[in-house]
């Protein structure tokens, strides 16, 4: 990651700890998070981030039942 990828808002998501429940897409006023053909090791498929568009809004982050499992990353 270089020192002007720091500066752009983004979302991670823990794979390993996402249900698949959708919510956080759902939820993202800018649709910049989709569900993956990738499944995890419980048999979920995940939610990813596209890689823009992200503001930092953290609507995922509370839209998300399992805590942790996203990081909103603000300017």
């Amino acid at each position: 990651m270089t020192n002007d990828d720091k500066d752009i808002p983004r979302v991670e998501i823990i794979p390993e700890e996402c249900k698949g429940c959708e919510l956080c897409v759902t939820q993202c006023p800018k649709d910049c998070l989709y569900m993956s053909d990738k499944i995890n090791q419980f048999g979920y498929n995940v939610a990813c981030y596209t890689g823009e568009s992200c503001t930092g809004c953290g609507i995922c982050f509370y839209a998300c039942p399992e805590p942790g499992t996203i990081k909103v990353f603000k300017k």
